[in-house]
């Protein structure tokens, strides 16, 4: 049997205007009042409609996160960093996997609004301007998480992707590599597009060393692209000495196929990855890799958005968290 508010109100002989106030924590109930109606939703085993209370009140307390790989561990930490600060704060998540889509992200936008939900956090590889259009058309609050959107426009919670690759590219030359390969994912997203790639070349650029295209290659994220990333890094002439990895999964394909080859690593090839999820331990040798806050960026994400919904004042909507280098067994 479903119970509803009029039951309780009937059982506790109260109005069910009292019995929406003690739900929603309105003070102006007389304590008395209060232990008695609690004590009858306890009892009758109540649980509160929360869109039915949205309606009410135009807040459902519920947040829509939309995902594009709901396996991986990268966005698995990133979504555990949300998921913490939102039950910090009493909110509950709707959780939906994109598939890197454009389409089905369009969708799941659109679908997230119609469950009344109070705010977005968003994360997807390749931000164009109709996802922008549809961001600046909606009427709840959103905010984009180790995402990447040109304009600036949509708020957003990241590293500075650029000054990553910048430092990894840069400790290569140090250590006497002049042959520097690059492996990330789609080129048609921002984050490599413009921010790791961007750093690639500013850091070949001040060691005076000649930008290579054939030392880019592009993959998809997966383990596999990373083992087909390195045939291709050492089917030319100038073969690297050095790898940059754009994802731990396919840095693990890129150590695995140099491994099928007869290569060793790091004595035949150095090889640093970006994210610092557990992949980067389990492997061996371990790798060397750029810190992601991936934790710290879904929470921050998070904690800005319960600021534009709570109507919070908010300093800077660009957020830019700190990265480091880890050194491991993947380098020399």
């Amino acid at each position: 049997m479903n119970i509803t508010i009029y039951d309780v109100a009937r059982e506790a002989s109260v109005s069910m205007a009292t019995v929406s106030r003690v739900v929603n924590g309105n003070p102006n109930v007389k304590p008395t009042t209060r232990k008695k109606v609690l004590e009858v939703i306890d009892r009758l085993g109540y649980r509160p409609n929360a869109v039915a209370r949205g309606l009410a009140s135009k807040k459902t307390t519920t947040v829509g996160v939309i995902i594009p790989d709901i396996s991986s561990t990268f966005y698995a930490e990133l979504a555990r960093g949300i998921e913490d600060i939102a039950t910090m704060y009493k909110y509950n998540i709707i959780l939906s996997n994109s598939d890197q889509n454009k389409d089905k992200e369009l969708h799941l936008l659109n679908t997230m609004l119609g469950k009344q939900v109070d705010g977005i956090v968003f994360m997807g590889g390749n931000i164009t301007e109709e996802h922008v259009t549809e961001f600046e058309k909606s009427p709840v609050p959103i905010v984009l998480a180790a995402s990447i959107e040109e304009s600036k426009k949509i708020s957003s919670v990241n590293i500075d992707y650029a000054q990553a690759t910048y430092d990894v590219v840069t400790s290569f030359v140090e250590k006497g590599h002049k042959s520097i390969g690059i492996v990330l994912g789609s080129l048609e997203e921002p984050i490599n597009k413009n921010e790791k790639l961007g750093g690639y070349k500013k850091a070949l650029e001040a060691a005076g060393i000649e930008f290579n295209e054939s030392l880019v290659v592009e993959g998809d994220y997966s383990y596999e692209s990373g083992m087909e990333a390195f045939d291709k890094l050492i089917e030319g002439d100038n073969k690297p000495t050095a790898i940059f990895v754009g994802s731990d999964e396919m840095a693990l394909g890129v150590i695995h196929g140099a491994e099928d080859k007869g290569y060793n690593v790091p004595e035949d090839f150095e090889i640093v990855t970006s994210d610092n999820t557990k992949l980067t331990l389990m492997v061996r040798p371990q790798l060397t890799t750029v810190v992601q806050p991936l934790y710290d960026i879904g929470a921050v994400a998070m904690r800005l958005l319960t600021k534009y919904m709570n109507k919070e004042t908010v300093e800077d909507h660009i957020v830019t968290l700190p990265h480091r280098i880890e050194s491991r067994k993947s380098t020399k």
